[in-house]
Order: structure tokens, then C-alpha cells, then sequence
């Protein structure tokens, strides 16, 4: 029978060295120019068949592990059991138990259904799942995780403050709302078979979504027009600053905006909005495509119209929010997305349809009001973009301007 102390002293040579102790249990000593290493190894007869049982490496597995193992591997052999085909048997449970973990699904989710989808979005998701989720149910199969369990880690979240020092209760409920996409995806591929997310609707506080900061006096408006036309920042920055008063779209879809879906010919951008999930349209007013066109000598090579190094990356989200504070519109005066309610309610005042304004902001109308829409609308909505630039262009000009819409 070996001992410890034996197991220790025993020296690697230039082959391979076999130490016995009982029962078919031994231990391996590989050469040392193979580098060394002492290796566990059960031998039995199965079915008339020789066959090898690995226990580990010593130290790791210990000289009583070993025999504790090998000792199990006898009683199974008792019951007609091989034992090499218990332990296959076995890891097939554990990989299909890992495969359904909540960080295996969750990730699998997210591989699948989140990153084909914008590189903010998708960022935050990752952020979430990575900070907020994973280190706290990751190891957890996902169809034995409780609704309390997920309410503490959105708990969590909510109590976090923003850069304001509030509770950031709308993040709490996004999460929550993204939790639910992971757990019918998990119904669905047989991992789960409830959605305890569901459950969870009205434990979290609200979140009483507030307006963007937005601008809707005309003389206010012409002033900062007017500073943006002489702002002396970066070509494509600037760009971006004078025309996202004019097409008012959400500030990422102008960002992400691609050479490949402007049409100088037809005076169109048209692009599937993420937010919505619906193809959209944006009809080119003569003064947006004069700058776009300006634009191209510099990005025109490139992806993205609004794009940094020759057009191959956007324009980050940071940066015009940075621009128009340098030029004293901070986020309580204005905020980039704000250019939409500022077009809205202005447009409106004006005498436009609400109609054709809900469908130029690409609001979502569902089913065949949604389609006919779309249809009905576009030359309303051609004619509106560009009274729209127009009446930008006079209010820059500093003129007292009351616009009507004209038949």
C-alpha cells in the first residue's frame, strides 16, 4: 500500500513509473522531460473488458481522495455499473446544468437578440447583465431563480443616483422590462418555464417620464440658430449642430446616420429606426442636403456621415451635448433630443397636421393605420420639412416670423 510519505519522495525519472497501492488504485509518474506531473488511475474489468478510471493529479486529489474514489467506483461495479460510463452520464448533466445557468442564458440572449441591435443600446444591456445581474444569479439556473431574487438586483439599481443625485428609477424599470425579453426567450428555448419578471410589474417605483429640456420661443430659438452658425468647432460637429434642428430626429439616428441611405436624387434619408422598429422616412429640405453634400468632401469616404476618422466611427454621443454647452445652452436649456418637441410643438402652432408631425417624429402607429400612414403622408410631410427649414432660416435671420401653414 503507498503512504504520503512514499507519494512524495517519489523521484520522475526517464520513463514512466507506476507506484500500486490496492484494489487496482495507482499512481502515475510521467518522465520528468515530459514535465513530470503524478497521476491518479483506477483499473478494473467491466463486461469481461479491461478498462481505466483517471482520479486526478496528487496533490491535488489526496491519497485517501483517491481511495474514497476508488471505492465508489467498486460499489457501482457491484451493481453492474461501469463506472467511466456513470461519469460520462454525469457530465452530461453538469454541461447541460452550466448551459442553463442565468449567465449562460442570459449571454446566449444577448449574443442573439441585443448586439444585432445599436452599439448603445446593446452597451448598456452589457453593462447591466455584467454589473447589476451576473454577479449575483449568474451560477443560478435560470428556471430555479425567484421573483425576489431579481426584485433585490433591481432594488439595487433604483437605489443608485444619477448625476443629479436622484434615483434612477427609470433605469430599475428598463431593466425589468429587458428581463422579461430574457425569460420568454428562455421559455422558449426550454430553459424556463414561467416569466418571473411578469410578476414584478408595479414593485418598482414609477418612473414619471419628464420632457426633454426644449426650446419653444421663437426669439430664443433664432438666437441659438444664430450661435450655431458661428460655431467654431469641428466641421463634422458643426454639421451635425445645424441640421438636427431641421430633420428633428432622435439624436443617435442622426449620429449613426449612413452615406448609404441618403439620396441626393430623390432628397431622401431613410433608415430602420431601432427605437421603433419601423423603416423611416425623412424628407431632405433644400438647406439640409446644400450641407450634407458639403459633408461628403470630408466623410464622404467613410460609413457614417457624421462619422470621425474619415467617416469609419460616429460622432459619439457626447460630443454635441458638449457643443451646445460650450455655446451657454446647457441641458436645462436645451437638450439635443429636445429639437423634436421644439419641431412639434412649433409645427403645430403653425397650422401642420398632427398627423403628418406624429409621423415625421417616426412615432409608431400600429397595424393598417400604420402602413396607410405612411403612404398618405409623405409628400404632407415633404412640403412641411421644408417650410420647416425655412422658417429656421428667417428666425436665424433675426425676423419676427408668424408662419401658417399654406395650403
Amino acid at each position: 500500500m503507498l503512504t504520503d510519505t512514499a507519494i512524495k519522495n517519489a523521484k520522475h525519472g526517464d520513463k514512466t513509473i507506476k507506484m500500486y497501492d490496492e484494489g487496482g488504485l495507482y499512481l502515475l509518474l510521467h518522465p520528468a522531460n515530459g514535465k513530470g506531473g503524478k497521476w491518479w488511475r483506477f483499473k478494473y474489468r467491466f463486461e469481461g473488458k479491461e478498462k481505466l478510471l483517471s482520479f486526478g493529479t496528487y496533490p491535488e486529489v489526496s491519497l485517501k481522495d483517491a481511495r474514497n474514489r476508488r471505492d465508489e467506483a467498486k460499489k457501482l461495479l457491484a451493481n453492474n455499473e461501469d463506472p467511466a460510463e456513470v461519469r460520462k452520464a454525469q457530465n452530461a448533466v453538469k454541461q447541460i446544468d452550466a448551459a442553463s445557468t442565468f449567465e449562460a442564458v442570459a449571454m446566449e440572449w444577448f449574443k442573439l437578440k441585443i448586439m444585432p441591435l445599436s452599439a448603445s443600446h446593446s452597451g448598456r444591456t452589457l453593462a447591466y447583465l455584467k454589473n447589476d445581474l451576473i454577479p449575483y444569479l449568474g451560477q443560478i439556473p435560470i428556471d430555479e431563480i425567484k421573483a425576489p431574487a431579481l426584485l433585490e438586483c433591481l432594488r439595487r439599481i433604483a437605489a443608485r443616483k444619477n448625476k443629479q443625485g436622484k434615483p434612477v428609477t427609470e433605469t430599475a424599470n428598463r431593466v425589468r422590462e429587458q428581463m422579461g425579453q430574457l425569460w420568454r426567450y428562455a421559455i422558449a428555448t426550454g430553459k424556463a418555464e414561467r416569466d418571473i419578471a411578469a410578476d414584478l410589474r408595479g414593485a418598482l417605483e414609477a418612473h414619471v417620464q419628464k420632457n426633454f429640456s426644449h426650446i419653444t420661443d421663437p426669439k430664443l430659438l433664432g438666437l441659438l440658430l444664430r450661435d450655431i452658425e458661428g460655431y467654431g468647432g469641428a466641421p463634422v460637429t458643426v454639421a451635425a449642430l445645424r441640421i438636427l434642428p431641421m430633420v428633428f430626429t432622435r439624436p443617435m439616428e442622426l449620429r449613426t446616420a449612413r452615406w448609404a441611405d441618403i439620396n441626393f436624387e430623390t432628397k431622401e434619408w431613410r433608415f430602420f429606426s431601432s427605437k421603433t422598429k419601423i423603416d423611416h422616412i425623412v424628407p431632405l429640405a433644400s438647406q439640409v442636403v446644400e450641407q450634407l453634400k458639403s459633408l461628403y468632401s470630408i466623410t464622404g469616404m467613410g460609413e457614417y456621415v457624421f462619422g470621425v476618422r474619415s467617416g469609419l466611427r460616429p460622432l459619439s454621443e457626447i460630443t454635441i451635448n458638449q457643443a451646445l454647452k460650450s455655446l451657454g445652452y446647457g441641458s436645462d436649456i436645451i437638450h439635443p433630443h429636445g429639437f423634436r418637441h421644439t419641431a412639434a410643438t412649433m409645427l403645430a402652432e403653425m397650422g401642420w397636421d398632427e398627423n403628418t408631425i406624429d409621423r415625421q417624429l417616426s412615432h409608431l402607429v400600429q397595424g393598417v393605420k400604420g402602413v396607410y400612414q405612411k403612404a398618405k403622408y409623405i409628400d404632407d410631410r415633404r412640403k412641411m420639412m421644408q417650410a420647416w427649414a425655412d422658417y429656421l432660416d428667417q428666425l436665424k435671420l433675426g425676423a419676427q416670423v408668424i408662419s401658417l401653414k399654406t395650403a
